[in-house]
């Protein structure tokens, strides 16, 4: 059985290497990672050479002229393969220039010992490969010293196990030369059987080793979305941040010309109560500022504060009712802050103002509606198609309000399950506007 090469052991063994030659060679095509063909090449030079004792006698000439030729190559894909799996270049800066030069000679050997066989003949071209070997044996076996002692991880450990066993099973065979091919004849084993033994083995530890580096390939992936995704996030707190901003200091203005109204009407008392609520909003607005979000029932408390500024500020004044659904959990859902302030200020400003009604009102309800939290904002104004003929600033205002606040309730849930509705609730002499503002509950 280990005598004939057409038995099964050795016709697997050749398969085998073929069709891990096709399989990491079609893996380069997907990945251009020259790590996969450089390993396909050796495994397709090592299954060229594997096959010289079995092919027709039309191809013998060709591995009398080859023959070494081959095995040249394949260890020079070898040596490329080593150095982008260990990366040399990085970890043996000093020694990759010697693994350089090696696939150089490697590669100039190869066509030299196909002159040698030309004008010398087989045999010539046999002491030559003898006397090389020795030379290529020790260079290899330092190199696993070296790549043992200063690159230190698992993927060195068995890049130089494989490699160590087929050198030794190769070396093994390559006693033919000293030792004479009747003695391994005598054992009943092929000298040429080491080879094969070690190459099966060998390509079993590489096999395995590359196995691990697809997995830490797509490990440091996931790592690599794990880590976008934070960015990401972060980026779209620095969105909200940038938009909260925006509108602060357009709050803030509002509030201070009011006061300075006041003043110029000497009306002391209003100014005064008016400074000390606006005072204990702003108070309210900093504590929160360190987040680009708040619970929603911060949002209403602050709402709240709001609402009194704006109806001192307004003639008449007007009525604010709020109407919460009791199954909310007000505490667990989060908003961005100051989220509902611009659209109840388009509401004063751009609705209930421009009435002449008496009785001006604007209602907030906030209720869940099919996993939903929901938001309405009505009022008994002009109505907004009448506020657009009327003021046709308002779009500008409601644009560095309303549309700031519409981004920021998307860039929060990512843009999914938002909608934002503004429509003119007017039907004969009833007036008004309504706002609904749709957002997941979870």
């Amino acid at each position: 059985m280990l005598l004939d090469f057409n038995s099964e052991i050795f016709s697997w063994i050749r398969g085998g290497l073929f069709v891990l030659f096709l399989y990491h060679f079609l893996i380069f095509f997907q990945n251009k990672n020259k790590l996969y063909l450089y390993y396909s090449l050796y495994l397709l030079a090592l299954t060229i050479y594997l096959l010289q004792h079995v092919v027709s006698e039309e191809f013998k000439p060709f591995y009398g002229y080859a023959n070494f030729s081959i095995q040249f190559l394949a260890y020079a894909a070898y040596v490329a393969f080593a150095r982008d799996l260990l990366d040399t270049r990085t970890h043996l800066i000093k020694w990759d220039k010697y693994f350089e030069l090696e696939i150089k000679v490697l590669v100039l050997l190869a066509p030299i010992f196909i002159l040698i066989q030309f004008f010398f003949g087989y045999d010539f071209q046999v002491k030559a490969f003898t006397a090389i070997i020795p030379a290529l044996t020790i260079f290899t076996l330092v190199s696993y010293y070296i790549v043992l002692t200063q690159i230190n991880d698992n993927f060195s450990l068995y890049f130089v196990m494989g490699s160590l066993i087929y050198v030794v099973l190769a070396n093994v065979s390559f006693l033919e030369a000293f030792v004479g091919r009747e003695f391994f004849i005598s054992k009943g084993v092929e000298p040429m059987f080491f080879v094969y033994l070690g190459a099966l083995l060998q390509s079993i530890i590489f096999s395995i080793l590359l196995g691990l580096i697809i997995k830490r390939i797509e490990q440091k992936s996931k790592n690599a979305e794990v880590k976008l995704a934070v960015k990401l996030k972060e980026m779209e707190e620095l969105k909200m941040t940038a938009l909260q901003s925006q509108m602060n200091p357009h709050f803030l203005f509002n509030s201070l010309n009011s006061i300075n109204n006041f003043v110029l009407k000497n009306d002391i008392e209003k100014a005064s109560d008016y400074i000390t609520k606006f005072s204990k909003l702003i108070r309210v607005i900093l504590n929160s500022s360190s987040s680009p979000t708040s619970t929603l029932s911060e949002e209403l408390d602050i709402l709240a504060l709001y609402v009194k500024l704006e109806q001192m500020r307004v003639n008449g004044s007007f009525k604010y009712l709020v109407k919460v659904d009791e199954k909310l959990q007000l505490d667990t859902i989060k908003v961005p802050t100051l989220f509902l302030q611009p659209f109840i200020e388009n509401a004063i400003w751009h609705g209930i103002m421009k009435s002449e009604g008496a009785d001006k009102e604007i209602q907030l309800i906030i209720k869940e509606d099919n996993g939903n939290v929901v938001c309405i904002i009505r009022d008994n104004g002009i109505g907004i198609n009448k506020a657009k003929e009327i003021d046709k600033m308002s779009q500008k205002r409601r644009f560095f309000g309303t549309e700031a606040t519409g981004d920021r309730i998307r860039i929060l849930h990512q843009n999914k399950g938002v909608n934002i509705e503004t429509k003119d609730i007017s039907v004969d002499t009833d007036t008004g506007t309504q706002v609904l503002i749709s957002f997941p509950l979870a």
